[in-house]
């Protein structure tokens, strides 16, 4: 997809450019640092926008560059419009939007609207203020269970690990998902709301192209907050609102009305939430007209690498929007999961899978989402115990590695760490020391790479004919594969998880993730056809 003329449509219909688009997440931290303090910053964004108009992605999502003490590394926002001096100022902002905008490339930002940095004004000051007060009730602070209120107000637990709630000194407790620095809002305390418009228009006001909601499924409490089922609590499930009161509630909607309403004024913005919920009748509701244009859906991220999984998933992601004829939105790696290359078995054989993988998501109708550095086939890296910083290692009592393993920095060139990703002597993770073959100078001149072939894809997949339509059609395949046409364009996708090779379906091959046999497709591998 490319924009022909008009940088900015104006309005979001049928063609508008996020329909199609293919987004590039730079987790800022870890994807190039021009200030030599080991630590990527806008800056560095700003410095590499020539490969990624290279690499031929439509718009980025910048994960939060906000004032933070970086508890979960920027995801506890102690000022939501301002920048933090570690990742530049609001003049590094402006200059990386006007850049990038001159390259043909849209920028989205995160938006936190679940949770504050309990170094945030309002809960400096809910602390400073008494029980029942304005300022506390920004916030749910509550009394405690038991004799003396010892026993946290209900038995939610934490995303992190441990429970959602901490004790202050007078012997309240208040809330929180994430980490104890994470404060949650209380979205039916009007200032609340108020703020957050403020904040959507202050960076629309500076040409942002759109955000990226996080925990889109939160920010709403069910009133008397009352207890979770403890199957709730079962890690690495989408959230089921039967059994887990935390998320999903249904007032959440009325939060994505408001931002939708303010998205608005600004034609050609769109906003895109993470949805982490299990039935797809509740995932439609997060894409109505009058809520986001857009919402993850995990279904791929959650999928083994088997071909049934994967036809499920993509067909749970398609109904979940065809109500409304919202566009679906495809991903398989974030800075929250690991890594699909390791996923789908580490080493030559997770790259193959993950070759495979990306030509089905670049394949299906709608919209695609990269993570930073999957272009390159970069797996999970296993870190010292001395390096971990995800809250969530201290949270478990160091039982859950969390997440730092997929969010190391970049190599962009030379043969040992820092791989150019900084001028100084190290960075805020370590690299491994065998990421040389995985660089992007070692890639650029390999057509054989995993970087050529995501740009080889891409191309095809903004300029081929074939490569059209809303919708999906589905072959008769052997066990262990799966096939289907893009109902408009003709192209065929087919893709083959089994142990051995498959016949192609008819047609002419376009292009392939892996070398092929003859008139067969090996296992581990995809296919396009036209």
């Amino acid at each position: 997809m490319r924009r022909s003329s008009d940088p900015r449509p104006e309005i979001a219909d049928e063609s508008a450019w996020w329909r199609d688009a293919v987004f590039y997440q730079v987790y800022v931290r870890s994807f190039a640092d021009s200030d030599s303090d080991g630590v990527g910053d806008l800056d560095g964004v700003r410095s590499r926008l020539g490969y990624l108009e290279l690499l031929g992605v439509d718009a980025l999502w910048l994960t939060p560059f906000y004032p933070s003490p970086m508890a979960d590394h920027g995801y506890d926002v102690a000022d939501p419009r301002d920048v933090d001096p570690l990742f530049g100022d609001l003049a590094a902002f402006d200059r990386l939007v006007a850049q990038a905008h001159e390259h043909d490339i849209r920028v989205t930002v995160d938006l936190v609207p679940n949770h504050t940095s309990d170094r945030h004004e309002w809960f400096r000051a809910a602390l400073r203020s008494a029980p029942g007060s304005h300022e506390r009730e920004r916030y749910f602070f509550r009394d405690g269970r038991g004799h003396a209120g010892e026993q946290p107000p209900n038995n939610w637990t934490s995303v992190f690990g441990g429970p959602a709630w901490t004790r202050v000194p007078d012997g309240q407790w208040y809330l929180h998902l994430f980490a104890p620095e994470q404060p949650d809002l209380n979205w039916e305390h009007p200032d609340v709301p108020a703020d957050l418009a403020r904040t959507l228009r202050f960076w629309l006001d500076r040409g942002v192209d759109g955000f990226r909601v996080d925990v889109a499924h939160g920010m709403a409490k069910p009133r008397g907050l009352p207890d979770m089922d403890p199957r709730a609590a079962v890690p690495g499930v989408l959230h089921d609102n039967a059994v887990d009161p935390r998320f999903d509630n249904d007032a959440v909607h009325e939060v994505h009305r408001m931002i939708r309403k303010v998205v608005d004024e600004y034609p050609g913005r769109m906003a895109i939430g993470e949805v982490w919920v299990k039935e797809d009748e509740r995932f439609a509701r997060y894409v109505r007209p009058d809520e986001l244009h857009l919402g993850f859906n995990f279904r791929l991220v959650q999928a083994p690498f088997d071909a049934d999984a994967v036809r499920a998933a993509v067909e749970h992601s398609l109904a979940a929007v065809q109500p409304h004829g919202t566009p679906p939105t495809w991903t398989l790696s974030n800075h929250d999961v690991t890594r699909h290359v390791t996923r789908y078995g580490g080493g030559s054989l997770g790259v193959r899978r993950a070759r495979a993988m990306a030509l089905v998501q670049l394949a299906l109708p709608g919209v695609v989402y990269l993570y930073n550095g999957e272009e390159l086939g970069l797996p999970n890296v296993e870190l010292p115990d001395w390096a971990l910083q995800d809250p969530t290692w201290l949270r478990s009592g160091r039982t859950e590695r969390g997440r730092d393993g997929c969010r190391v920095p970049l190599p962009w060139e030379g043969d040992a760490p820092p791989f150019g990703f900084t001028a100084g002597a190290g960075t805020w993770l370590p690299q491994p020391g065998d990421w040389a073959g995985l660089t992007v100078e070692s890639q650029l001149e390999d057509p054989g790479s995993v970087l050529s072939f995501y740009r080889q894809a891409l191309e095809l997949r903004r300029s081929h004919g074939a490569i059209s339509g809303d919708e999906v059609e589905w072959y008769g395949a052997p066990a262990g594969c799966f096939a289907f046409r893009r109902k408009g364009g003709g192209l065929i996708c087919a893709l083959n998880t089994s142990g051995g090779p498959v016949p192609l379906p008819p047609g002419e091959v376009l292009l392939s993730s892996g070398p092929m046999d003859d008139n067969r497709l090996p296992p581990d591998t995809a296919v396009w056809l036209v």
